[in-house]
């Protein structure tokens, strides 16, 4: 597993998605069946693997079951109604929801701080530097969103470069082969187009705009409120989970676990952690709250909305607010 699908804004879930099915599955609550949510390799997600090893969920009382996913198939696990939650961004929440779907976000697990870029070839320094030239990016996903707001605050417009798309795990051979003076990609992909062209370096990254992309635990709206009270459980062990991988004398610990469960090397996995914020309980009730911009999840979601309609990855806008659940994060 690896990266390589979590940054999209998901164009292709859209074709996928015909036929609202999650509107037309019932949800049944059984109070003995465990919740079932999917996640997939991002460390703000792969960090409840924390939890998971260490036996929290059983400690605080609430059965739950984890089913690992590449990012989207586990959306589509979702949208069929084979789990009750998935973790995705505040972007693909819309995407899902606008094709059937619908979730709310009861949790904001982290926000990328970093493992989202620009890279220039050698000779770029700054996004003033593209001017004129080509910038290849996957079109409609969150790297061609990242850059077009570099670009506005370095007082640029999209027509000032040419955009090429690309896959966005062709981005290292895209910047090796000198068609392209920069390129948009995450983690682990980005890591390695500046391997691949010495003298390679980031231009703009999610770092300087945090809350561009949050990540969060979107769930059925039904299983939401028919099992309030376990998913209040959950959202007390998250806030467990970031204080023990925060915490310097229990951090190497749990880079071990996560590590492991993406198949890397604790060494390894650390840089893809730290370009990763992530949200205790307290952290995110400053980020839970109505405002305009990135600094807010309304703000950041309104936002990716505007973008997704008009890069037509859906045709309508939607009702950012029946999205967004701020009560599990803010009850005592």
């Amino acid at each position: 597993m690896n990266l390589k699908h979590i940054r999209s804004t998901v164009k292709s879930l859209v074709a996928k998605l015909l036929i609202p099915l999650a509107a037309a599955v019932t949800f049944t609550a059984q109070a003995a069946q465990p919740l079932k949510i999917g996640y997939s390799d991002w460390p703000g997600w792969v960090a409840w693997q924390v939890a998971i090893d260490k036996g929290w969920f059983k400690e605080a009382g609430v059965p739950v079951q984890f089913e690992w996913f590449d990012y989207t198939a586990s959306m589509d696990a979702f949208a069929a109604g084979k789990i009750d939650a998935v973790t995705m961004t505040n972007g693909d929440a819309l995407v899902t929801g606008a094709t059937g779907a619908k979730s709310v976000m009861i949790l904001i697990n982290d926000y990328s701080n970093g493992n989202d870029m620009i890279i220039g070839r050698p000779g770029i320094r700054s996004l003033k530097d593209l001017k004129g030239k080509k910038v290849a990016v996957e079109m409609g996903f969150v790297e061609h969103l990242l850059l077009l707001n570099g670009l506005k605050k370095a007082g640029m417009k999209e027509s000032d470069v040419t955009l090429v798309n690309a896959k966005t795990n062709e981005m290292p051979q895209m910047l090796a082969s000198g068609e392209v003076a920069a390129v948009g990609a995450w983690q682990p992909i980005s890591g390695q187009a500046l391997k691949a062209v010495p003298g390679a370096r980031p231009i703009y990254t999610s770092a300087d705009e945090p809350g561009l992309i949050y990540d969060v635990l979107a769930v059925n709206p039904a299983s939401a409120k028919q099992r309030r009270a376990d998913w209040m459980k959950v959202v007390k062990v998250w806030d467990r989970v970031v204080k023990y991988i925060n915490d310097p004398r229990t951090q190497p610990d749990a880079v071990k676990i996560m590590a492991a469960r993406v198949g890397v090397s604790p060494e390894a996995y650390l840089p893809l952690l730290k370009g990763t914020k992530l949200l205790s309980l307290d952290e995110s009730k400053k980020i839970y709250v109505k405002g305009d911009g990135f600094k807010t999840l309304y703000g950041s979601t309104k936002i990716a909305d505007e973008f997704n309609v008009a890069n037509e990855v859906y045709k309508k806008p939607q009702d950012v607010n029946s999205y967004l659940d701020a009560s599990f994060t803010f009850a005592k």
